[in-house]
């Protein structure tokens, strides 16, 4: 699977946002934090607007066909516009410097609220919600700089009145 852009590109997006690459990194480290980054971005493709230009088996969810901008403005057939992989690289920054941090795993079955160990003992904060959707949503990162890149592509949600 190949991520958006590539790792040349990202190491000078990095660099002239001011960013600091880990020590001692490699290319494969890249190339799978591309890879990651980009999953990220695609978990908004019930979002955008558009279908895969390429159907059902285009890897990643850009470039689409008949997608528009927020605005109405029309983006070329098949076109990953510069924001989704910047966008694309943000997330990689943030999967090369902490590893699977935009990917928490959930588990509601194993919720401990309270835990005594010894003497010691520590009584967790809990939401009222118990649902794996809330938890979900509740574990799932938000990355205001990511969302800033992509809402230009994700579709209006204009409110409606239904009359019958």
């Amino acid at each position: 699977m190949a991520g958006y852009g590539d790792n040349a590109a990202f190491e000078a997006y990095a660099a002239a946002a001011g960013y600091t690459l880990p020590d001692g990194y490699t290319q494969p480290q890249v190339t799978a934090a591309r890879q990651r980054g980009s999953m990220f971005v695609d978990r908004y493709e019930r979002f955008f607007s558009g279908n895969r230009t390429g159907g059902y088996q285009q890897e990643r969810a850009w470039g689409r066909t008949g997608a528009s901008t927020y605005y109405g403005e029309a983006i070329p057939s098949g076109e990953i516009p510069v924001a989704i992989i910047n966008a694309s690289y943000e997330a990689a920054f943030l999967e090369l410097t902490n590893p699977y941090s935009l990917s928490p795993v959930v588990t509601g079955s194993s919720t401990v609220k309270r835990e005594k160990i010894g003497q010691i003992e520590v009584e967790y904060s809990s939401s009222s919600s118990t649902s794996i959707a809330d938890m979900v949503a509740m574990a799932t990162p938000v990355v205001t700089t990511i969302e800033g890149l992509l809402w230009l592509f994700l579709i209006p949600v204009i409110p409606a009145i239904l009359c019958i």
